[in-house]
């Protein structure tokens, strides 16, 4: 049985178990605090516009572990991130491009590429672009207070944008944001064009060090995901245990080149000694590579 299965049979148990008792949801803020401030005025040493991540905020939108959590998933993330930034260092420069996505709304998968994104820009030798590529939804732009930032779809809409004078280089060492921008009609259609392939190319040309993160909307529920999904080198999904259907994880799986498919990210997972989950269930990770 491979990983992927083993990580599909698990989602299937917890399906006959029913939601664990005692395991808490994922914070939810109806008026999202916000976790940045955007320093319009560039510094001289670059270009680049400057932004400032709040910790705290992030923390209490639900997008960053409990205090006192930290070192335990720091430790998740590096299980994570290694295969990942070794595939995307040793590949081709497709492979620098990273999808992460989920079957459905609430599967974790935005506070999944936050904390990937974090945890990749401790390396050394390494910076990420963490992408808001959830069009419909802009969970990343919302949470650090650039939603009204042009961003990704203003570079699709105007091709005489340069989308890297659109990033915005946050106060975290190694780590840029790229918003998502203003939301068009025809979105699925600009994301599936060759200027979408235009962009990723220019995003990773930047540097050969650099690894460029999307966080994309549910596969399932959005036909900007799947319009997607052809374009990254490494795709992670995100499952969250208990609630996630087994079927529906099959059925994203069904929207992914298996060749691109690199493994399973499995939220809310119980500990359970001797069988592979994570420890903490209320935002724990596990990475299940092929």
């Amino acid at each position: 049985m491979s990983l992927i299965e083993s990580a599909l049979e698990k989602l299937r148990r917890s399906e006959e178990r029913g939601p664990k008792a005692g395991i808490a949801a994922l914070p939810r803020s109806v008026a999202v605090a916000t976790a940045a401030t955007v320093i319009l005025a560039p510094p001289a040493e670059d270009t680049f516009r400057r932004i400032c991540i709040d910790p705290t905020a992030l923390r209490n939108a639900g997008y960053l572990p409990e205090e006192g959590l930290e070192r335990r998933f720091a430790d998740h993330y590096r299980q994570v991130k290694r295969p990942l930034i070794e595939k995307a260092l040793s590949g081709t420069p497709e492979m620098r491009l990273l999808l992460v996505s989920s079957a459905l709304p609430g599967d974790g998968k935005t506070f999944t590429s936050i904390n990937l994104a974090l945890s990749m820009a401790r390396e050394r030798d390494i910076s990420v672009l963490l992408v808001d590529a959830d069009v419909p939804k802009a969970r990343i732009s919302e949470v650090l207070g650039i939603r009204r930032e042009p961003g990704l779809m203003n570079a699709l809409s105007d091709e005489t944008l340069d989308v890297e004078s659109l990033i915005l280089r946050a106060d975290v060492r190694g780590l840029d944001v790229l918003p998502a921008g203003q939301l068009v009609e025809n979105a699925t259609e600009l994301l599936a064009s060759a200027r979408m392939v235009q962009i990723a190319t220019r995003l990773v040309s930047r540097s050969p060090r650099r690894l460029v993160l999307l966080d994309s909307a549910p596969l399932l529920v959005s036909s900007e995901a799947r319009a997607l999904t052809r374009i990254p080198g490494q795709v992670v999904l995100v499952a969250r245990v208990g609630v996630t259907p087994r079927q529906a994880v099959v059925e994203a799986i069904a929207h992914i080149d298996k060749s691109r498919l690199q493994g399973l990210v499995l939220n809310h997972a119980p500990f359970m000694k001797g069988a592979g989950y994570s420890e903490y269930g209320t935002y724990g990770g596990e990475d299940l590579e092929h």
